[in-house]
């Protein structure tokens, strides 16, 4: 349930304090100048539903296994886990229950290890540090094991030809230096550089009325054609797996998008960065971080010495410590098959297959972190809106971790004999026919992720217009990613790589297509009508790893709004105060 969008770092901000340093490739540092990109995955597992209804009460017996909470947590992911964490932590509900249908926590969160020395994804990759994140990483305890990045390691997008400069093992790197890096930067030509720089500045055809953009329509009109295919479609690539003539702008990348009409010298999308660069200054100062936070530079990308499965885990041994309460808070193994509404008693009961059989939970409420599928299923009788879920689609993408022998690398881009790759990784524009869509220099992001004289790939392949992916055995898809591996990075005649890791998601990324923000609006209506049912997931909130972490944060105050709210009308009604108003007030509350 988590990812981390392509990033932008502080450089930016010289981007916008000269008109002379706009050009195309100052557009691009300005949205990609830390290109990196990761992913986020639903669960490929079928699951057998049977959905209750909520427009009557329970009928028949009840099981003797049920068991009451104050709040249901329906999977364990990023916005799982810190939602449990914080409710948990931060507003004492110690009642509660998080269920996983997997025998581990974490969701589609997978860290792995072997004897060797290796240590590898095979869901999401890494992420950008934010403030929510570095909240939770504090208060979880486990700040020791976070590692960053360095923010001045080089993205890099393949590309040859059509004008281009020429560049080592033709790897373009994304300026992040400015205005130096311009006068190398040679990805774009002059006439593409010249067009971008024009509307960058303002010089765009209006935005047109009563039509959803979609990616490639928005970016083309305000930075021209050749920035698309050379920058944006492979930042679509790495984000979403996506197809930018389906995936809707104002939904994909929505950030992006409120930057045109934003600021106050005209509809460019430099008027609306300088804008949003106040905006955020405001914020910062309104909401200042806690000294006692780790810290981080612009840049920078995130990860843990163990992987990402470090915080679910964290979230997980916090929740079932003997100090903290009930050691039966987490649920592996359980798929929630059942959601139904006892409207008379105002609780839910969830059903769920396990692995000692059917078993029940009574909720006060429930959270569903699920995938799209699953919560189209289980919630869409309680939430009528939740049926269009199943319109959102998910591409099939296959995660491969690879390693080569350092000496079998060719020279590329900063690199020595000791150290070949140095860099975050590089992208790959679907114009140059080359079938993966990019991939992660593992070893050179985070250190110990591989053993002496290895470097480690993580590569990933398919996605929206690719999905003959899924058809492919495991072996194929590990001989199509060692091919491209040896067309970018690889000396002729270097070895086959070592097969490290693979994970084939059937359903991968949910794409944000024209018509997912009507979805979006629907759903907000009809959970409106459900009180103490909570929707969420990287198809709602984003999906970037710190939007899943920030869900957690402002959901579980939610939640414990609600349940206080219920507190209260229960005292109410057995006739205890619920303020310190005078009676007077009270009489009058109570009139």
């Amino acid at each position: 349930h988590s990812t981390s969008l392509l990033h932008t770092n502080n450089a930016t901000r010289a981007a916008i304090n000269s008109t002379m340093r706009i050009s195309a490739a100052a557009l691009t540092a300005l949205l990609l100048p830390s290109c990196t990109w990761s992913f986020t995955a639903h669960s490929n597992v079928n699951l057998s539903t049977r959905v209750g209804s909520s427009s009557k009460l329970f009928s028949g017996e009840r099981n003797s296994d049920e068991q009451i909470t104050d709040c249901l947590i329906i999977g364990s992911g990023i916005s799982g886990s810190c939602l449990a964490f914080h409710l948990k932590h931060n507003h004492c509900i110690k009642n509660l229950i998080m269920a996983e249908r997997n025998p581990v926590v974490g969701g589609n969160v997978i860290s792995k290890e072997d004897d060797e020395g290796f240590v590898w994804e095979e869901g999401p990759n890494s992420f950008q540090p934010t403030p929510a994140i570095c909240q939770t990483v504090h208060e979880l305890g486990i700040t020791e094991d976070l590692v960053l990045a360095d923010g001045s390691l080089p993205r890099f997008v393949y590309w040859h030809g059509q004008g281009a400069g020429n560049k080592l093992a033709n790897l373009h790197a994304l300026p992040t230096n400015l205005p130096g890096d311009l006068l190398t930067f040679n990805l774009l030509t002059w006439p593409g550089k010249i067009r971008a720089g024009l509307g960058a500045l303002g010089f765009i055809a209006p935005s047109p009325s009563n039509y959803e953009e979609n990616v490639r329509e928005f970016v083309t009109r305000h930075l021209g054609e050749e920035t698309f295919l050379r920058i944006i479609d492979p930042f679509v690539s790495g984000v979403y797996a996506g197809d930018p003539d389906e995936l809707a702008m104002a939904a994909a990348l929505k950030k992006i998008h409120r930057l045109e009409g934003l600021g106050e010298f005209g509809p460019g999308l430099v008027s609306g960065a300088i804008a949003r660069f106040k905006e955020i200054d405001e914020e910062k100062r309104d909401n200042p971080a806690d000294p006692a936070w780790p810290t981080y530079k612009g840049g920078q990308l995130g990860s843990f010495r163990k992987g990402l499965q470090t915080l679910p885990n964290a979230v997980e041994k916090y929740l079932t410590s003997s100090s903290n309460g009930n050691k039966d808070s987490v649920r592996c193994g359980w798929a929630v098959t059942k959601l139904e509404k006892d409207e008379h008693n105002n609780y839910y009961l969830a059903t769920f297959d396990t692995p000692d059989g059917t078993k029940q939970v009574k909720a006060k409420s429930v959270c569903l972190t699920s995938p799209t599928r699953v919560t189209c299923e289980i919630a869409k009788d309680l939430i009528p809106a939740a049926e269009r879920l199943s319109e959102v689609y998910a591409p099939p993408v296959a995660s491969v971790t690879m390693a080569y022998k350092k000496e079998w690398f060719k020279e590329l881009p900063g690199g020595t004999k000791e150290k070949p790759l140095r860099g975050f990784g590089h992208l790959l524009p679907r114009s140059m026919n080359v079938r993966s869509l990019g991939t992660i220099w593992s070893s050179s992001l985070f250190p110990n992720r591989a053993p002496e004289g290895w470097e480690l790939l993580l590569t990933y392949i398919g996605g929206a217009r690719d999905r003959e992916i899924a058809d492919l055995s495991e072996e194929e898809i590990f001989d199509q990613c060692d091919a491209d591996n040896h067309k970018i990075l690889l000396k002729e005649g270097a070895p086959e790589g070592k097969r490290i890791g693979i994970r084939v998601w059937q359903q991968a990324i949910p794409q944000y297509r024209r018509g997912h923000l009507e979805i979006l609006r629907e759903l907000e209506k009809d959970e409106a009508k459900a009180p103490g049912l909570y929707l969420g997931g990287n198809y709602r909130t984003g999906v970037a790893f710190g939007d899943c972490v920030a869900f957690g944060i402002t959901e579980a105050k939610k939640v414990a709004d609600f349940l206080k709210t219920l507190e209260e009308e229960d005292d109410y009604a057995a006739g205890a105060p619920v303020s310190s108003a005078s009676s007077e007030e009270q009489s009058a509350v109570a009139a």
